[in-house]
């Protein structure tokens, strides 16, 4: 592994690009022909993976890292990037991001850029920098996990989305749909540094990105930069409680005295008496196995960002 930042030579890279097809068939066809005319001419090879469902992109991700790409690239949203950075992290295969998604957190991290023009450029003039990820129970993450309400907002957010489509708006008002639906807290025990400590809440966010901290207005933003997590557990027990923390949230109100106890760490350990449940990660869910073992992994990807080192996201 890498543990400095190099210059990237595409003209000599072996490149794969993988797109998630099964979401917006017209706008993939799109994004397709336009990586054939702006990235390939500028690659020794490219090739082009397209998966039929998302829930086929870790699998897809995992072939392609064992076939010998110098570059693999994720073409979609945060589940599409976390997909790739699992079969990628810890070999020294790189990743280049190319944002499709609703918020798009990991590509505002890195700064490549919010539009494929601008993740295009850094891909043909960037620099390679380790990275570091999340790992829970050996699956890795990017930008947060939660347990407790979380998972069932994404329940519910996948309900809005047919119905309504994709936007930002949907995305929230499936919080406050979710949360009117919540009916028990949970009982929890974090273990940090070997001292234990025991939580009664309806959600725990454990937060990567601090992009997304800071865009919410919530502690724990220098922390993650520093190579922490930031580990939120709402004091919130009850589904109004807990609405009026996500309005508040949504608005950039959000305190960590007032609604969130705030941990910072780059391990823990967090058991629940429920020994098996649902864990959102990235925008997906997966079901893990209590106790969850949580740490940073050091420098545990290697991803191409804008070789002057200058952000290419613009301020919101």
């Amino acid at each position: 592994m890498q543990d400095k930042t190099e210059a990237f030579d595409l003209g000599k890279a072996r490149v794969c690009v993988i797109m998630n097809r099964g979401s917006g068939k017209k706008k993939h066809r799109q994004l397709a022909e336009q990586l054939q005319a702006d990235l390939a001419p500028h690659c020794a090879s490219f090739t082009l993976r397209q998966s039929q469902r998302g829930s086929d992109l870790p699998d897809l991700a995992r072939e392609v890292a064992g076939e010998g790409f110098d570059l693999v690239v994720a073409a979609g949203g945060d589940g599409t990037q976390s997909a790739v950075a699992g079969a990628l992290a810890g070999t020294d295969v790189a990743m280049g991001v190319l944002p499709g998604g609703t918020f798009n957190y990991f590509a505002r991290d890195l700064g490549v850029g919010e539009t494929i023009e601008d993740a295009l450029e850094t891909l043909r003039d960037g620099r390679l920098e380790p990275v570091d990820v999340g790992d829970v129970n050996g699956l890795i993450f990017l930008n947060n996990i939660s347990l407790g309400a979380y998972p069932q907002i994404l329940k519910t957010r996948e309900g809005i989305y047919k119905r309504w489509g994709r936007s930002r708006l949907a995305a929230y008002w499936s919080v406050l749909v979710a949360l009117r639906r919540l009916r028990q807290p949970m009982q929890l025990v974090a273990r940090v540094d070997g001292e234990s400590r025991t939580f009664t809440s309806a959600l725990v966010f454990i937060a990567r990105s601090a992009y997304q901290m800071d865009s919410f207005g919530l502690d724990g933003a220098d922390a993650i930069r520093a190579g922490q997590f930031a580990v939120l557990i709402a004091k919130a027990k009850k589904p109004l409680p807990l609405m009026r923390s996500a309005v508040r949230l949504a608005f950039g109100h959000s305190a960590k005295d007032s609604d969130f106890d705030l941990i910072s760490t780059d391990e823990l350990q967090i058991e629940t008496p429920r020994r098996r449940q649902l864990v959102a990660h990235d925008g997906e869910k997966t079901a893990l196995t209590s106790p969850f073992r949580l740490q940073v992994r050091h420098g545990g990807l290697r991803v191409l960002r804008p070789r002057d080192g200058v952000s290419k996201t613009a301020d919101v």
